[in-house]
Protein backbone atom coordinates (compact mmCIF):
# COMPACT_ATOMS: atom_id res chain seq x y z
CA UNK A 1 0.00 0.00 0.00
CA UNK A 2 3.04 2.14 1.11
CA UNK A 3 4.22 1.68 -3.39
CA UNK A 4 0.71 2.42 -4.21
CA UNK A 5 0.53 5.79 -1.97
CA UNK A 6 3.80 6.86 -3.18
CA UNK A 7 3.16 6.43 -6.92
CA UNK A 8 0.06 7.96 -6.95
CA UNK A 9 1.74 11.11 -4.91
CA UNK A 10 4.06 11.49 -7.38
CA UNK A 11 1.63 11.17 -10.78
CA UNK A 12 -0.39 13.94 -9.35
CA UNK A 13 2.82 16.21 -8.76
CA UNK A 14 3.31 18.50 -11.81
CA UNK A 15 6.23 16.98 -14.33
CA UNK A 16 9.63 18.58 -14.25
CA UNK A 17 11.25 18.77 -17.41
CA UNK A 18 14.44 16.92 -16.88
CA UNK A 19 17.70 17.28 -14.44
CA UNK A 20 19.77 18.44 -17.67
CA UNK A 21 21.67 21.81 -17.15
CA UNK A 22 19.47 24.41 -19.34
CA UNK A 23 20.20 27.70 -20.78
CA UNK A 24 17.10 30.55 -19.94
CA UNK A 25 13.94 29.93 -22.08
CA UNK A 26 14.44 33.44 -23.20
CA UNK A 27 17.17 31.98 -25.54
CA UNK A 28 15.33 28.84 -27.21
CA UNK A 29 12.33 31.62 -27.97
CA UNK A 30 14.85 33.69 -29.66
CA UNK A 31 15.60 30.56 -31.89
CA UNK A 32 11.81 29.99 -32.20
CA UNK A 33 11.28 33.74 -33.41
CA UNK A 34 14.74 33.21 -35.94
CA UNK A 35 13.36 30.25 -37.14
CA UNK A 36 10.09 31.40 -38.14
CA UNK A 37 11.48 34.69 -39.32
CA UNK A 38 14.06 32.37 -42.03
CA UNK A 39 11.16 29.91 -42.99
CA UNK A 40 8.74 33.12 -43.54
CA UNK A 41 6.42 30.22 -43.08
CA UNK A 42 4.36 28.05 -40.66
CA UNK A 43 7.14 25.60 -38.90
CA UNK A 44 5.94 22.22 -37.55
CA UNK A 45 8.54 19.97 -35.08
CA UNK A 46 8.29 16.64 -33.73
CA UNK A 47 9.80 15.45 -30.07
CA UNK A 48 11.19 12.21 -30.01
CA UNK A 49 9.06 8.88 -29.00
CA UNK A 50 9.62 6.67 -26.52
CA UNK A 51 10.62 3.33 -27.69
CA UNK A 52 10.30 0.75 -24.73
CA UNK A 53 13.03 0.90 -22.12
CA UNK A 54 16.16 2.61 -23.42
CA UNK A 55 19.59 1.77 -22.18
CA UNK A 56 20.27 5.29 -20.89
CA UNK A 57 16.61 6.83 -20.69
CA UNK A 58 14.91 8.58 -23.28
CA UNK A 59 16.44 11.11 -25.18
CA UNK A 60 15.35 13.99 -26.96
CA UNK A 61 15.52 14.88 -30.76
CA UNK A 62 18.12 17.43 -31.08
CA UNK A 63 16.80 19.87 -33.15
CA UNK A 64 13.59 19.45 -30.95
CA UNK A 65 16.23 20.32 -27.64
CA UNK A 66 17.44 23.41 -29.75
CA UNK A 67 14.34 25.21 -30.14
CA UNK A 68 12.64 24.36 -26.85
CA UNK A 69 14.90 22.99 -24.31
CA UNK A 70 12.02 20.67 -23.92
CA UNK A 71 12.98 16.66 -22.38
CA UNK A 72 9.86 14.90 -22.21
CA UNK A 73 8.63 12.37 -25.55
CA UNK A 74 5.66 13.01 -28.19
CA UNK A 75 5.75 16.36 -28.05
CA UNK A 76 4.48 18.90 -31.32
CA UNK A 77 5.72 22.69 -32.22
CA UNK A 78 4.27 24.78 -34.03
CA UNK A 79 6.16 28.42 -34.75
CA UNK A 80 4.61 31.27 -37.07
CA UNK A 81 6.43 34.29 -37.68
CA UNK A 82 4.77 37.81 -37.33
CA UNK A 83 2.53 38.95 -40.17
CA UNK A 84 1.72 42.67 -40.79
CA UNK A 85 -1.32 43.90 -42.89
CA UNK A 86 -0.43 45.00 -46.52
CA UNK A 87 -2.44 46.23 -49.38
CA UNK A 88 -2.62 41.88 -50.81
CA UNK A 89 -3.02 40.88 -47.03
CA UNK A 90 -5.06 42.67 -44.45
CA UNK A 91 -4.93 40.00 -42.04
CA UNK A 92 -2.08 40.85 -39.43
CA UNK A 93 -0.39 38.27 -37.16
CA UNK A 94 1.70 38.38 -33.78
CA UNK A 95 4.64 35.73 -33.63
CA UNK A 96 2.90 32.47 -32.84
CA UNK A 97 3.80 29.61 -30.54
CA UNK A 98 2.36 26.57 -29.29
CA UNK A 99 3.64 23.34 -27.72
CA UNK A 100 1.39 20.14 -28.23
CA UNK A 101 1.91 18.02 -25.59
CA UNK A 102 0.06 14.66 -25.69
CA UNK A 103 -2.61 13.48 -22.84
CA UNK A 104 -1.29 11.08 -19.92
CA UNK A 105 -0.67 7.11 -20.16
CA UNK A 106 -1.05 6.63 -16.91
CA UNK A 107 -0.32 2.84 -17.29
CA UNK A 108 3.32 3.82 -19.32
CA UNK A 109 4.14 6.74 -16.65
CA UNK A 110 3.69 4.04 -13.92
CA UNK A 111 7.30 2.52 -15.38
CA UNK A 112 8.77 6.05 -16.69
CA UNK A 113 7.38 8.73 -14.65
CA UNK A 114 4.86 11.63 -14.84
CA UNK A 115 4.45 14.36 -17.83
CA UNK A 116 3.41 17.32 -18.60
CA UNK A 117 0.21 17.64 -20.07
CA UNK A 118 -1.66 20.94 -21.63
CA UNK A 119 -4.57 20.08 -18.77
CA UNK A 120 -1.88 21.73 -16.01
CA UNK A 121 -2.79 25.35 -15.22
CA UNK A 122 0.97 26.17 -15.19
CA UNK A 123 1.97 23.77 -17.92
CA UNK A 124 3.00 27.41 -20.41
CA UNK A 125 5.55 28.44 -17.66
CA UNK A 126 6.83 24.81 -17.08
CA UNK A 127 7.28 24.57 -20.12
CA UNK A 128 8.95 27.84 -21.15
CA UNK A 129 6.57 28.52 -24.03
CA UNK A 130 3.86 31.40 -25.14
CA UNK A 131 1.36 28.50 -25.35
CA UNK A 132 0.18 24.70 -24.90
CA UNK A 133 -2.02 22.93 -26.32
CA UNK A 134 -3.15 19.08 -26.40
CA UNK A 135 -2.02 16.85 -29.18
CA UNK A 136 -5.58 16.27 -30.14
CA UNK A 137 -6.18 19.91 -31.30
CA UNK A 138 -3.46 20.02 -33.84
CA UNK A 139 -4.95 19.44 -36.90
CA UNK A 140 -7.61 22.11 -36.14
CA UNK A 141 -5.19 24.87 -35.26
CA UNK A 142 -2.82 23.31 -38.05
CA UNK A 143 -6.02 24.22 -40.46
CA UNK A 144 -6.74 27.97 -38.61
CA UNK A 145 -3.46 29.10 -38.63
CA UNK A 146 -1.78 27.80 -41.69
CA UNK A 147 -1.81 30.49 -44.76
CA UNK A 148 -4.83 30.80 -46.69
CA UNK A 149 -4.88 30.49 -50.42
CA UNK A 150 -1.88 30.08 -52.78
CA UNK A 151 1.73 31.14 -52.42
CA UNK A 152 4.62 32.18 -54.93
CA UNK A 153 5.59 28.79 -56.24
CA UNK A 154 7.90 27.15 -54.88
CA UNK A 155 7.10 28.40 -51.20
CA UNK A 156 5.81 26.25 -48.96
CA UNK A 157 3.04 26.86 -46.59
CA UNK A 158 4.60 24.60 -43.95
CA UNK A 159 8.05 23.71 -42.79
CA UNK A 160 8.95 20.55 -41.26
CA UNK A 161 11.03 17.53 -39.85
CA UNK A 162 8.73 15.05 -41.41
CA UNK A 163 9.63 12.92 -44.93
CA UNK A 164 6.92 12.27 -47.39
CA UNK A 165 7.49 8.76 -46.80
CA UNK A 166 7.76 8.96 -42.86
CA UNK A 167 5.74 6.35 -40.92
CA UNK A 168 2.78 7.35 -38.95
CA UNK A 169 2.41 7.83 -35.32
CA UNK A 170 -0.13 8.96 -33.07
CA UNK A 171 1.92 12.63 -33.69
CA UNK A 172 2.10 12.58 -37.28
CA UNK A 173 -1.54 11.66 -38.12
CA UNK A 174 -3.08 15.21 -37.87
CA UNK A 175 -0.97 15.70 -41.11
CA UNK A 176 -1.92 13.31 -43.79
CA UNK A 177 -4.25 15.75 -45.39
CA UNK A 178 -1.06 18.34 -45.32
CA UNK A 179 0.87 15.57 -47.29
CA UNK A 180 -1.03 14.46 -49.63
CA UNK A 181 -1.00 18.22 -50.43
CA UNK A 182 3.01 18.44 -51.05
CA UNK A 183 2.58 21.28 -48.91
CA UNK A 184 6.06 20.62 -46.68
CA UNK A 185 9.29 22.08 -47.07
CA UNK A 186 12.18 20.51 -44.67
CA UNK A 187 12.97 22.47 -41.97
CA UNK A 188 16.54 20.51 -41.38
CA UNK A 189 18.25 22.64 -43.58
CA UNK A 190 17.53 26.03 -42.08
CA UNK A 191 17.97 24.37 -38.47
CA UNK A 192 21.38 23.26 -39.87
CA UNK A 193 22.70 26.44 -41.09
CA UNK A 194 21.43 28.36 -37.80
CA UNK A 195 23.34 25.31 -35.14
CA UNK A 196 26.54 25.81 -37.36
CA UNK A 197 27.26 28.70 -35.13
CA UNK A 198 27.26 28.04 -31.06
CA UNK A 199 26.20 30.61 -28.30
CA UNK A 200 28.03 31.27 -25.53
CA UNK A 201 26.21 28.56 -23.70
CA UNK A 202 26.28 26.03 -26.05
CA UNK A 203 29.83 26.37 -26.22
CA UNK A 204 30.23 26.16 -22.03
CA UNK A 205 28.18 23.21 -22.39
CA UNK A 206 30.67 21.65 -24.41
CA UNK A 207 33.55 22.66 -22.25
CA UNK A 208 31.90 20.50 -19.90
CA UNK A 209 31.44 17.74 -21.78
CA UNK A 210 35.16 17.75 -23.14
CA UNK A 211 35.82 18.87 -19.22
CA UNK A 212 34.22 15.48 -18.05
CA UNK A 213 35.97 13.44 -20.94
CA UNK A 214 39.28 14.55 -20.25
CA UNK A 215 38.95 13.60 -16.88
CA UNK A 216 38.05 9.97 -17.37
CA UNK A 217 40.52 9.46 -20.04
CA UNK A 218 43.07 10.42 -17.21
CA UNK A 219 41.77 8.12 -15.02
CA UNK A 220 42.00 5.57 -17.94
CA UNK A 221 45.61 6.46 -17.94
CA UNK A 222 46.33 5.75 -13.94
CA UNK A 223 44.43 2.78 -14.03
CA UNK A 224 46.49 1.72 -17.22
CA UNK A 225 48.13 -2.27 -17.00
CA UNK A 226 48.41 -5.30 -19.00
CA UNK A 227 45.97 -8.10 -17.69
CA UNK A 228 43.12 -5.22 -17.58
CA UNK A 229 40.31 -6.19 -19.49
CA UNK A 230 39.17 -3.40 -22.52
CA UNK A 231 35.04 -3.37 -20.36
CA UNK A 232 36.82 -2.43 -17.10
CA UNK A 233 38.49 0.61 -18.97
CA UNK A 234 35.04 1.42 -20.71
CA UNK A 235 33.26 1.55 -17.32
CA UNK A 236 35.82 3.34 -15.94
CA UNK A 237 35.44 6.21 -18.19
CA UNK A 238 31.75 6.22 -18.16
CA UNK A 239 31.32 6.27 -14.21
CA UNK A 240 33.89 9.15 -14.21
CA UNK A 241 32.54 11.37 -17.04
CA UNK A 242 29.17 10.52 -15.35
CA UNK A 243 30.36 11.32 -12.30
CA UNK A 244 30.88 15.06 -13.10
CA UNK A 245 27.35 15.75 -14.85
CA UNK A 246 27.37 13.96 -18.41
CA UNK A 247 23.69 12.61 -18.59
CA UNK A 248 25.46 9.73 -20.91
CA UNK A 249 27.83 8.37 -23.57
CA UNK A 250 27.92 10.73 -26.29
CA UNK A 251 28.47 7.46 -28.53
CA UNK A 252 29.18 3.90 -28.06
CA UNK A 253 32.39 3.66 -26.10
CA UNK A 254 35.49 1.76 -28.17
CA UNK A 255 38.45 0.72 -26.04
CA UNK A 256 40.17 -1.42 -28.32
CA UNK A 257 43.63 -3.21 -27.68
CA UNK A 258 46.62 -4.97 -29.47
CA UNK A 259 45.03 -5.88 -33.25
CA UNK A 260 41.80 -4.47 -32.45
CA UNK A 261 43.23 -0.89 -31.86
CA UNK A 262 42.86 -0.78 -35.84
CA UNK A 263 39.43 -1.29 -35.84
CA UNK A 264 37.88 1.87 -36.15
CA UNK A 265 34.14 1.06 -35.03
CA UNK A 266 35.00 -2.02 -32.59
CA UNK A 267 32.29 -2.47 -29.93
CA UNK A 268 33.13 -5.83 -28.23
CA UNK A 269 34.78 -3.94 -25.39
CA UNK A 270 35.82 -7.16 -23.83
CA UNK A 271 40.00 -8.52 -24.21
CA UNK A 272 42.42 -8.77 -22.10
CA UNK A 273 45.27 -6.03 -22.40
CA UNK A 274 49.17 -7.46 -23.21
CA UNK A 275 52.52 -6.22 -21.67
CA UNK A 276 53.77 -4.22 -24.92
CA UNK A 277 50.65 -3.49 -26.97
CA UNK A 278 48.74 -0.05 -27.60
CA UNK A 279 44.58 0.61 -26.58
CA UNK A 280 42.62 3.37 -28.34
CA UNK A 281 40.00 4.51 -26.57
CA UNK A 282 37.17 6.53 -28.53
CA UNK A 283 35.34 7.84 -25.44
CA UNK A 284 33.45 10.70 -24.48
CA UNK A 285 30.41 12.30 -22.55
CA UNK A 286 27.24 13.79 -23.67
CA UNK A 287 26.92 16.68 -21.31
CA UNK A 288 22.98 18.70 -22.03
CA UNK A 289 22.96 17.12 -25.02
CA UNK A 290 26.44 18.74 -26.35
CA UNK A 291 28.58 16.10 -26.82
CA UNK A 292 32.63 15.08 -26.53
CA UNK A 293 34.42 13.16 -28.59
CA UNK A 294 37.95 12.26 -27.69
CA UNK A 295 40.12 9.39 -29.29
CA UNK A 296 43.50 8.65 -27.44
CA UNK A 297 46.48 5.63 -27.78
CA UNK A 298 47.49 4.83 -24.70
CA UNK A 299 51.26 1.78 -24.04
CA UNK A 300 49.24 -0.63 -22.27
CA UNK A 301 52.48 -1.24 -20.12
CA UNK A 302 53.13 2.58 -20.24
CA UNK A 303 56.22 3.02 -22.33
CA UNK A 304 55.85 3.07 -26.30
CA UNK A 305 58.32 0.54 -28.07
CA UNK A 306 60.36 3.06 -30.39
CA UNK A 307 58.51 1.64 -32.88
CA UNK A 308 54.81 2.42 -31.40
CA UNK A 309 56.46 6.01 -30.35
CA UNK A 310 57.22 7.11 -33.99
CA UNK A 311 54.11 5.85 -35.29
CA UNK A 312 52.58 8.06 -32.49
CA UNK A 313 54.45 10.99 -33.25
CA UNK A 314 53.71 10.81 -36.97
CA UNK A 315 50.08 10.66 -36.37
CA UNK A 316 50.38 13.25 -33.82
CA UNK A 317 52.17 15.59 -36.16
CA UNK A 318 49.32 15.28 -38.68
CA UNK A 319 46.87 16.57 -36.29
CA UNK A 320 48.92 19.49 -35.82
CA UNK A 321 49.19 19.71 -39.39
CA UNK A 322 45.66 20.34 -39.99
CA UNK A 323 45.39 22.27 -37.50
CA UNK A 324 48.01 24.78 -38.75
CA UNK A 325 46.39 24.48 -42.03
CA UNK A 326 42.76 25.45 -40.59
CA UNK A 327 41.54 28.85 -41.69
CA UNK A 328 38.13 29.85 -40.99
CA UNK A 329 35.49 30.16 -43.60
CA UNK A 330 38.16 28.82 -46.38
CA UNK A 331 39.25 25.61 -45.12
CA UNK A 332 37.69 22.15 -46.56
CA UNK A 333 36.88 18.80 -44.24
CA UNK A 334 37.35 16.59 -47.16
CA UNK A 335 38.80 15.97 -50.36
CA UNK A 336 42.38 16.31 -51.93
CA UNK A 337 42.10 20.64 -52.65
CA UNK A 338 45.08 22.99 -51.54
CA UNK A 339 42.61 24.09 -48.80
CA UNK A 340 41.34 20.57 -47.45
CA UNK A 341 42.53 19.23 -43.75
CA UNK A 342 42.14 15.84 -45.09
CA UNK A 343 45.22 16.76 -47.44
CA UNK A 344 46.95 18.33 -44.99
CA UNK A 345 47.36 15.69 -42.58
CA UNK A 346 47.78 12.99 -45.51
CA UNK A 347 51.07 15.13 -46.71
CA UNK A 348 52.20 15.09 -43.94
CA UNK A 349 51.89 11.56 -42.67
CA UNK A 350 52.73 10.05 -46.31
CA UNK A 351 56.07 12.12 -46.22
CA UNK A 352 57.08 11.36 -42.38
CA UNK A 353 57.38 7.87 -42.39
CA UNK A 354 58.00 4.13 -43.89
CA UNK A 355 55.96 1.09 -43.20
CA UNK A 356 57.99 -2.14 -42.95
CA UNK A 357 58.74 -2.74 -46.75
CA UNK A 358 59.64 0.80 -47.42
CA UNK A 359 56.18 2.50 -48.56
CA UNK A 360 55.06 5.79 -47.44
CA UNK A 361 52.37 5.63 -44.59
CA UNK A 362 49.25 7.85 -46.92
CA UNK A 363 47.88 4.16 -47.80
CA UNK A 364 47.52 3.26 -44.12
CA UNK A 365 45.73 6.72 -43.18
CA UNK A 366 41.86 6.25 -43.44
Amino acid sequence: MRKIACLLLALALPALSGALEKQPPAVYRARRQALAEKAGAAVLMFAAVEQGESLYGFRQDNNFYYLTGWTEPGAALLILAEQKSSAANETARAYTEILFLPAHNLIREKFTGPKLTADNPQAARLAGVDRVEALDKLRDLLAELLPRGELPAPAPKLYTDLAGDDAESPATLPLTWLRRANAFGRVSMLLKAMRMVKDVGEMEFIRKAVAASDEAHKAAMKAMKPGINEREISALMQFEFEKRGCERPAYAPIVGSGPFSTVLHYDADDRQMQPGEVVVMDVGGEYSMYAADITRTLAVSGKFSARQREIYQIVLGAQQAAERAFVAGKSMMTGMADNSLFRAAYDYINTHGKDSHGQPLGKYFV
